[in-house]
């Protein structure tokens, strides 16, 4: 028996050494300085380049989300249909979810709320450039079409250190692209919001093209298309790609980078470094954090500041992008541990110690309530 089980961790251990070579193979494919079009990008994997952030000043972490998010649960299912193991957990909640309530789980409405409040999401960030890099930190937290997790926040850190960001869900061509927004004006930031949130309700263009000229043309903020060829809506990867070509092509003068995903494959992260560059734009890195893992992926700059490392990007078109090792691990096993820690119980968490506190779906009238609401109903109606 014991001989079997060090095979087997032989064998995991070979494989796990393999894919980071492959991984990193690929990525190194890339590191090289590119200057086509006055773009240059570099990307490093520190667990193949450990000194890698040397002569750097500050690591930057964008796009990480907190329990502000309304997150759907629709790309959980998707991610559910391609990875047996996460379809089988799933469907152990789905059982419990009909067995206590009569309700069969709804993924396109049913939305959850990320673990880690705003505080702890920006400590996780910060601690890991910190204790990883021994660099200087920023940290912009992303959460969907609010900022209420920036403005908590500012209340008891220097306002200056929390820039105010968001991941705005864009309907666009049939399809719908997320955009992160970095660094807002603090004193327009709410109406700016509201106007954007006005657009998702009833989408029309030229009111898409107004925002996002008003933001390119104020220089301390950044605007990323996050996970380019991700086909989050399930719109469907052709209909998806001519939504992305067709906005770029109308709108892509106020964008300044594609994101590289800390949490999508290096196959779609090699194809989004492929099509920035026919687009002639920068990448970026961007966590996509939901759990309780820090950002797999970072950038390094020599800037002090989060204006300065704006500048570096629009302005000069630099990026140094920089995949933590957490980034080698099997994508499945990775968005597993997502799930667990969105089902985890947290005692300290103010939205719910339990899971389904944090987890909202339609009653049987189509109204969004918790789901310990609907199951305490029927267990009621029951007795």
């Amino acid at each position: 028996m014991g001989t079997f089980t060090y095979t087997q961790s032989a064998v995991y251990s070979l494989f796990m050494l393999v894919r980071e070579t492959v991984i990193a193979y690929l990525l190194f494919k890339l590191t090289k300085l590119e200057q086509g079009g006055h773009v240059q990008r570099k990307i490093a994997c520190l667990w193949k380049e450990p000194r890698a952030p040397e002569g750097y000043e500050t690591a930057v972490s964008l796009h990480g989300h907190t329990n502000c998010s309304k997150e759907s649960l629709h790309f959980i299912a998707d991610f559910a249909d391609k990875f047996g193991l996460l379809r089988w957990f799933l469907s152990l909640k789905e059982r419990k979810a009909m067995r206590d309530s009569s309700i069969r789980f709804d993924f396109d409405r049913a939305y959850w709320t990320p673990p880690l409040t705003p505080n702890a999401a920006y400590e996780l960030e910060f601690d890991q450039i910190n204790e990883k890099l021994a660099l200087n930190g920023i940290v912009s937290l992303t959460d969907h079409d609010n900022i209420q997790a920036a403005l908590s926040l500012r209340v008891h850190q220097d306002e200056a250190a929390v820039p105010i960001s968001i991941e705005w869900s864009v309907p666009y061509g049939g399809d719908e692209l997320h955009i992160g927004l970095h660094n807002l004006p603090a004193g327009d930031a709410p109406a700016i919001v509201a106007r954007m949130n006005e657009y998702t309700g009833d989408p029309r263009e030229y009111i898409l093209r107004e925002i996002l000229a008003e933001l390119n043309a104020r220089p301390d903020v950044l605007i990323v298309l996050n996970h380019p060829l991700w086909d989050i809506a399930g719109a469907g990867s052709d209909l998806h790609c001519e939504a992305v070509n067709s906005f770029m092509g109308k709108l892509g003068q106020h964008i300044h980078a594609f994101e590289l995903g800390g949490l999508r494959s290096w196959e779609e992260n090699r194809a989004v470094y492929d099509l920035a560059a026919e687009w002639n734009v920068a990448v970026i890195g961007g966590g996509d954090r939901h759990g309780c893992e820090p950002s797999a992926c970072l950038n390094l700059t020599h800037a002090a500041s989060f204006p300065e490392f704006i500048s570096e990007v629009r302005t000069h078109k630099r990026t140094n992008v920089l995949f933590m090792p957490q980034y080698a691990r099997p994508l499945w096993e990775r968005m597993l541990q997502v799930v667990l820690d969105a089902t985890a119980h947290q005692p300290h968490n103010p939205a719910g110690a339990h899971w389904d506190a944090r987890t909202f779906h339609p009653d049987p009238k189509g109204n969004l309530r918790p789901l310990s609401e609907l199951w305490r109903r029927r267990l009621r109606s029951s007795k």
